[in-house]
């Protein structure tokens, strides 16, 4: 017979085992899934030649619904990075204000010339993934880069298969990753996990102007900004997609007006604000975010006082990396 000590010590060791077999579900099912698996059936793409002129590009991206494209040099004969809403944010925030360049002069710009200045202060090359990888590789490079959109590219043909994002990820999570056990740690409260980003919260005044907004984008890298009022109340919620409809609606030489103002002029989709609580459970947030199509929740308290930002990038980083034993600087 073993003594009492050998039995409580081996009980604590199968006790961590479960707890490290229950962390590494959700890691080891992206492990067995290739990019491949998580490309729907059919899915619109749109590629720009680096010859088009950035106004026409980013009307282009409005007038299909999409946050960014692959781009072609006809010359090299190769996809040689992406056209996002970061390129048009940059844009708009490097010659507003800018004696050298009049705002109107950025009509004829093409593609190639603004990657050209912009190359000049930025690490501007493609990341890509094979369609043969895992979507924990897809995850990884999303998180490392701090980027929102990878292309799947097929190593033989050259072509772009697909654009995977987080949203694409977890939703694909959601619907086949119920063959799976569901992890113990989906009931915990989202404080006691501390999954979100709870300190220095970038959030813009609605007073504020929208040139500020963009200023907090570029500086920050954050992809969303909590429009809040004198209390730290939030009213809205202003994001990078908010932005790019100033290409649509003509208002790029407007940057002076204030945050309220530029919120109430959004006449196309608006994410909103989507809010959660500390004390709601890991799971309910998911279902949230997943349901809503949203790339992140407000956490607040019960005044509606921002608190903190729950992120895809958070969500897949605490599910997928952490049990891995990976942790990526996300802020």
């Amino acid at each position: 017979m073993e003594p009492p000590s050998q039995v409580s010590l081996r009980g604590k060791k199968q006790e961590i085992q479960k707890r490290e077999a229950d962390a590494e579900i959700y890691m080891n099912f992206m492990k067995s899934h290739r990019c491949y698996d998580a490309i729907p059936t059919s899915c619109k793409l749109v590629i720009f030649d680096t010859t088009l002129p950035v106004k026409k590009a980013f009307f282009a991206l409005v007038a299909n619904g999409l946050r960014a494209a692959p781009l072609w040099d006809s010359k090299l004969q190769k996809f040689v990075g992406m056209l996002t809403i970061t390129d048009f944010i940059n844009i708009l925030h490097c010659y507003y204000k800018s004696p050298m360049v009049q705002m109107h002069e950025l009509e004829n710009h093409k593609i190639e010339t603004w990657r050209d200045v912009y190359i000049q202060y930025s690490n501007h090359f493609l990341i890509s993934i094979s369609p043969e990888a895992s979507l924990f590789d897809a995850i990884y490079s999303l998180l490392k880069y701090k980027i929102h959109r990878l292309p799947v590219i097929d190593p033989e043909s050259g072509n772009v298969l697909h654009i995977l994002t987080h949203k694409r990820i977890l939703k694909f999570l959601r619907i086949f990753g119920k063959k799976v056990q569901k992890p113990a740690f989906m009931q915990k409260q989202i404080q006691e996990l501390g999954i979100g980003t709870f300190r220095n919260i970038a959030t813009v005044q609605q007073t504020a102007t929208l040139h500020d907004a963009l200023s907090i984008f570029v500086e920050r890298r954050v992809s969303a900004l909590p429009v809040v009022n004198e209390q730290g109340k939030v009213v809205a919620l202003y994001s990078r997609f908010d932005v790019i409809n100033l290409a649509a609606q003509k208002n790029y030489n407007n940057l002076d007006m204030t945050m309220l103002e530029a919120v109430r002029r959004r006449s196309c989709f608006v994410e909103g604000v989507i809010k959660c609580y500390p004390y709601e459970s890991l799971e309910i947030i998911i279902d949230r975010i997943v349901s809503a199509e949203v790339h992140r929740l407000v956490l607040v308290d019960r005044a509606d006082v921002v608190k903190g930002i729950v992120s895809l990038s958070d969500l897949l980083q605490a599910m997928v990396l952490t049990p891995a034993g990976i942790e990526l600087l996300l802020s």
